[in-house]
């Protein structure tokens, strides 16, 4: 098995329980599929530099987990056809560090 951070931009104008939805579908989604979910971040919502579907801001979800070709192929199938996802991208690792959090609000520079 490989590690992989997968992000997805949702859109802005989606409701609390509806970015719930999305969160829980897509770790269901590489649970279900011979992967391991080992840690999930929301980042809130961001502006983006230009428009993404006529959207300026988006709700970021990433994920960092261990999984399969079969885990990467289901979860590209599953956020092509959602309506509610902008864009996203994966990201292959050989190690994987789960210690740090890109936007923790908490640590200071």
């Amino acid at each position: 098995m490989n590690f992989y951070e997968h992000t997805i931009i949702a859109r802005q104008d989606l409701s609390q329980n509806d970015l719930k939805a999305v969160e829980e579908k897509y770790a269901s989604v590489i649970n279900d599929n011979s992967g391991k979910v080992l840690k999930v971040e929301k980042w809130g919502i961001l502006n983006f530099a230009r428009k993404i579907k006529k959207y300026n801001k988006g709700f970021y979800i990433h994920y960092k987990f261990e999984g399969t070709n079969d885990t990467l192929n289901n979860i590209k199938k599953n956020t092509k056809v959602d309506g509610s996802i902008l864009r996203f991208l994966t990201i292959k690792y050989k190690k994987l560090d789960l210690s740090k959090e890109y936007f923790n609000k908490n640590e200071k520079k």
